[in-house]
């Protein structure tokens, strides 16, 4: 989602808060940098009166936000809220709740990171923090969303996410791969009760737009096959174009056409560092006009169509509401997720470790099968 995409969820009105949640903005406003250490916490919000009671914070990041990985010291603690205090009940004119405040000290010593400070602030707002900056998006009712019990998702002693129902494991485990993992032992990995597994099937090139298959990918799609993996591919787009996109689709297609790929074919949508990236200059519009461009292709053909990505993905490069309709495959790297939203597998670390494969993979868990 690019600024044109960002201004308008700025624009939409947000459910009403409660004099404690806009002292919050506040105060989190006031917190400024310490000079006794030399992390910096530097949150700067707007807001605006909406109506006469009716108070909405309409919240921008405009600096760098540098994590403190130990948590304030009491007396740290006492000066910011002190001075937090002071400011926001001089700009809102409200007095600040002894209950807010113990909130706010607890979090702060705790050394509790910004971001999960301001999602607990902020429960009805999915809150993203990238390059420097945060943006708050209202949960939209219109949209699916995932009926995950998050107390059942449960790492084993190695690490394995799986998900419990009556006390009965009930997920499946999975892998994706890419020439990154080398020369890969599948029968070992079908040992290690792997079911199903993403093989990378190629790439457009970020520069020079060429389609390039994934040289590792008739290796590894023929190897997890031979050992009863079931497959699914994914292709990771930089189309700047509804053509381009249909002709990477149509790359894919022709591509597995002499394997059985029962699971989804997806469409790997990321964030490119390179300042000289093709689709950098995409806007949200844009870019979810060439994902549906590339999803119906696969559609007609009798194929799944599922797009993969992280917060940013869904949340600043994507109109997430124009892809109600396909599959999700979400990225989080956390013992729990944070997205609201219906998906179908949770990719929670790319440093995984199974049997077969040589150095991290990226591993996965689903509830339900293809």
């Amino acid at each position: 989602m690019q600024e044109n995409h960002i201004q308008g969820k700025r624009g939409r009105k947000r459910r009403k808060r409660s004099e404690n949640s806009i002292l919050a903005g506040s105060i989190l406003l006031c917190i400024v940098t310490l000079t006794a250490i030399t992390i910096c916490l530097v949150m700067v919000f707007q807001y605006r009166a909406l109506e006469q009671k009716n108070m909405e914070v309409t919240s921008e990041l405009e600096s760098v936000q540098l994590e403190k990985e130990a948590g304030y010291s009491q007396d740290e603690v006492d000066a910011l809220i002190k001075s937090a205090v002071e400011e926001a009940e001089e700009k809102t004119g409200e007095r600040v709740s002894e209950e807010f405040l113990d909130r706010l000290k607890e979090f702060m010593a705790s050394g509790v990171t910004t971001t999960d400070m301001l999602r607990a602030f902020f429960p009805e707002e999915i809150v993203v923090a990238d390059a420097g900056r945060y943006y708050f998006f209202p949960i939209l009712e219109a949209l699916a969303k995932n009926t995950y019990d998050p107390k059942a998702f449960e790492p084993d002693e190695d690490g394995i996410m799986h998900y419990y129902k009556d006390g009965e494991r009930v997920s499946h485990k999975g892998i994706d791969v890419s020439r990154y993992q080398d020369t890969i032992n599948w029968s070992k990995v079908a040992e290690d009760e792997v079911e199903y597994a993403f093989i990378r099937l190629g790439i457009r090139g970020y520069t020079t737009g060429e389609l390039m298959e994934d040289e590792s990918f008739q290796r590894n799609i023929e190897g997890a096959l031979k050992n009863d993996i079931d497959v699914g591919v994914y292709f990771f787009t930089q189309a700047v174009s509804v053509e381009e996109a249909e002709e990477e689709a149509e790359f894919v297609l022709e591509s597995i056409a002499p394997y059985k790929v029962k699971y989804p074919i997806v469409l790997d949508v990321e964030a490119v560092t390179n300042s000289e990236a093709r689709g950098n200059d995409l806007t949200g519009e844009e870019r979810t006009k060439y994902c549906i461009a590339f999803c119906e292709k696969i559609k007609e053909a009798g194929y799944t169509p599922m797009i993969y990505g992280n917060l940013k993905t869904f949340m600043l490069m994507l109109n997430i509401e124009e892809l109600e309709e396909y599959d999700k495959w979400f990225a989080y790297y956390n013992d729990m997720y944070y997205f609201p939203y219906d998906f179908k597998i949770w990719q929670y670390t790319n440093k995984g470790r199974v049997s077969g494969i040589k150095g991290d993979v990226d591993l996965n868990v689903m509830i339900n099968n293809y």
